[in-house]
């Protein structure tokens, strides 16, 4: 309870504990104060010790110390494995490579678990931090002398932070040990030759939206049922004193209403290897960002794992959220990096090993779409070979609602009526959206599954315009003729524009005028150009609308379908729409295939002036690559094995379902939500779904469920009853069990 050691949390208690200090009560250090003070001495130490741990511990015993524990103990550590200088290198010799990382990984372990005062080294997963198993810089200097004296090795003292897992560590070991195995220097380094016109694909997304929405198909569903996703305000973020009729004018209130994600304060943190008071330091936005990011590659059929040390980019578009928490409510000593916006990028590239650019962009409205665009130019000029990219907004606070209020910027009903004669302001919404991105080219030679072709795409600045905030047409137009130029289009090659769309008087008319101004004009007779925007569906998301946009245009060329435009009256007069040949989806339309591709054309404007516009093209089907989602001819064979068979375990035909985590918790949930997924699917082969769980999802965690079934019913049946058993449960046709080493 004390200032000295009342902030210390497992790790440093446990580095106490095992040098033979016990933590004390506060009437046991009353206690000891007191006796301390009644000695007369001029120094005291008043102290908790365990003598006999102290001596078992197989650690160097402090000189003061030494005298007082019972029996003989050694003044330096017994070495798990005695290896005297270049012996490591020769008991390596007449191993494999892959042999020789597995045995000095468990040297490693072996040490670690000392270190940390675990009874087993299998307690030690290889590929977690040091940093997240309690490791700091007193112990990690521990580990560091108890591996030289193991291996004989000089090792730098920054050795953990240098190579931060186990893993890390037992690959440097056998480099210096044996030598690099690859050559190291410039040779090494592979020469990427792309070029700067490269067509860039989305193979993967991942979201959460107003609504209820988690995933990309969900989004799809609200869009396409024309859901109005607009609620009241939380009730667990203090908003309920809130008055919105503070807007500086007479008669004039606003509705307490948004699209908000009501979910944004949960959080898995031990899936990400976060402890708990960090977890609390953390904006909700960087949490949202971490585990959409890792839905959007298992979207993409990648293995967030195996990204590991590549040159995998992040950019994330984020706005200040206002989230703080105090040192009071438990989150002391991370409240920077949990709120910095620069750590959100940061984060994530940490989290998964990303060595390529993690830019955090913040241009207000436009930042997910300028993501995205950046991300694009740096797979195009070979910065990165894969890109995350999108953006999130979550409001902690209601101080962008408070002050829109006062500038009469909310519409009285809390909801965007984009280029509507009742326009009356924006209403407010949250959101994450990721997609991954790759060079078509790749993604083709990797076999993804390409969704849409980020044909081209660019960003430009309003400049000295009406006002800092205030939307230019003449920007705008600017900057869709150079997204068509540098995706070599006309504007009739493209059918349809997500606005920006916010449902203000003064935005939108001049958005309209400069669409009619540029896609309205030359186009074929019969096609105008159709314009539609998803924030009249969940709000202005912030930085998150642009990709909220990609997003519903990627599946309405999937669907062939373009969504309604909801909460329209009739078309603004205070547009000409006879300017040009643009027309409002104040209803849903058929998107049917042409002679060409399906193209769309997304819109992002931020309130400092900085413009987005990106074409968005459907994807050449008939070219030739493995599609796991449509295609059933797979080189995997999903079924078990005839040995298996043969021993009457299961009947011929079965399959097998494999599902892992990181908790038993955890593995009845993804038991369960993969029951319901199939369920409401009845169109989707058994053998695709283990297909795509055997090759799409090979992170192996250490809690792993397997299901084997000849038939549809039996394998849910296996699901629902592990969902339902929960933690240690046993179900009949389902094996289950904890892998050794945490994966």
């Amino acid at each position: 309870t004390s200032e000295m050691t009342g902030h210390l949390e497992g790790a440093g208690l446990s580095r106490l504990r095992r040098g033979g200090v016990q933590p004390l009560s506060t009437e046991q250090g009353f206690a000891l104060f007191e006796a301390a003070a009644a000695l007369g001495a001029s120094l005291a130490v008043p102290a908790r010790l365990d003598l006999s741990g102290l001596s078992r511990s197989g650690r160097p015993v402090p000189a003061l110390l030494r005298g007082l524990t019972a029996g003989e103990v050694s003044a330096r550590p017994t070495a798990a494995v005695a290896v005297a200088a270049g012996g490591l290198a020769a008991r390596l010799a007449a191993f494999s490579p892959a042999e020789r990382e597995h045995d000095v990984v468990e040297v490693v372990r072996a040490a670690a678990a000392v270190v940390l005062g675990h009874s087993r080294p299998g307690d030690i997963d290889p590929q977690r931090a040091f940093r997240e198993m309690g490791i700091d810089s007193l112990t990690g200097l521990e580990l560091r002398n108890r591996l030289a004296a193991e291996t004989g090795l000089s090792l730098p003292a920054t050795l953990v932070f240098d190579q931060p897992t186990p893993l890390d560590v037992a690959r440097f070991l056998v480099a210096e040990a044996c030598g690099p195995e690859e050559p190291v220097g410039e040779s090494a380094v592979p020469v990427v030759r792309v070029g700067t016109d490269e067509p860039v694909a989305i193979v993967g997304m991942g979201c959460r939206f107003p609504g209820g929405v988690e995933d990309p198909e969900g989004f799809w569903q609200l869009v396409a049922t024309g859901t109005d996703a607009m609620s009241g305000f939380p009730v667990n973020r203090g908003w309920e004193t809130l008055d919105l009729s503070e807007s500086g004018d007479e008669g004039i209130a606003f509705a307490p209403v948004g699209g908000f994600l009501y979910g944004a304060g949960e959080f898995d943190a031990e899936f990400f290897g976060i402890s708990p008071r960090e977890a609390l330091g953390m904006d909700p936005q960087q949490r949202l960002l971490l585990e959409t990011c890792w839905e959007a590659l298992e979207d993409a059929g990648i293995t967030p794992g195996s990204l590991k040390g590549t040159d995998t980019g992040v950019y994330a578009g984020i706005v200040a959220s206002g989230y703080r928490i105090s040192e009071q409510d438990g989150a002391g000593g991370f409240g920077m990096t949990g709120t910095t916006a620069s750590v959100a990028s940061g984060r994530v590239a940490y989290s998964l090993g990303l060595q390529g650019p993690a830019v955090s962009i913040d241009t207000a409205c436009s930042s997910s779409l300028t993501a995205i665009h950046l991300a694009a130019q740096a797979l195009r000029s070979g910065e990165c070979g894969i890109a995350l990219a999108g953006g999130v907004t979550v409001m902690a606070t209601p101080g962008t609602y408070r002050e829109f209020a006062r500038q009469r910027g909310l519409a009285a009903d809390g909801r965007c009526k984009p280029f509507a004669e009742a326009a009356d302001g924006t209403g407010w919404g949250e959101g994450v959206g990721m997609v991954v991105l790759e060079r078509l080219s790749d993604a083709r030679a990797r076999g993804h599954r390409v969704l849409a072709v980020v044909a081209g795409s660019a960003v430009n600045q309003d400049g000295a315009s009406n006002g800092l905030s205030a939307p230019n047409g003449p920007s705008q137009q600017r900057v869709i003729r150079a997204a068509l130029a540098s995706a070599g289009l006309q504007p009739g090659d493209v059918d349809v524009v997500e606005a920006h769309g916010t449902g203000t008087a003064l935005g939108d008319p001049i958005e309209a005028q400069a669409l009619l101004a540029t896609y309205g004009q030359g186009r074929p007779e019969g096609r105008p150009l159709l314009l539609g925007s998803v924030k009249s569906n969940i709000g202005h998301t912030q930085a998150a609308a642009g990709v909220a946009g990609v997003i519903k245009m990627v599946q309405a060329m999937r669907h062939g379908m373009l969504p309604q435009t909801l909460h329209v009256d009739a078309p603004s007069s205070h547009v000409d729409w006879s300017a040009g040949a643009v027309e409002l989806l104040s209803t849903a339309r058929e998107w049917p295939a042409g002679s060409g591709p399906r193209r769309a054309g997304v819109s992002a404007f931020g309130i400092s002036g900085t413009n987005v516009h990106l074409i968005l093209e459907e994807p050449n089907l008939n070219v030739s690559a493995l599609d796991r989602s449509d295609d059933g001819g797979h080189s995997l064979d999903a079924s078990v094995p005839d040995a298996v068979v043969a021993d009457g375990l299961v009947s011929a035909g079965s399959v097998a379902w494999v599902l892992s985590a990181r908790s038993a918790v955890a593995l009845a949930g993804q038991a369960g939500r993969l029951a319901e997924f199939v369920a409401a699917r009845p169109e989707v082969s058994v053998r695709d779904v283990a297909f795509s769980l055997a090759v799409t999802r090979t992170t192996g965690f250490a809690h792993r469920l397997v299901v084997v079934g000849g038939g549809r019913d039996r394998l849910l049946a296996g699901l629902r009853a592990a969902a339902d058993a929960g933690v240690g449960g046993v179900v009949p046709g389902v094996v289950s069990g904890v892998a050794g080493g945490g994966g």
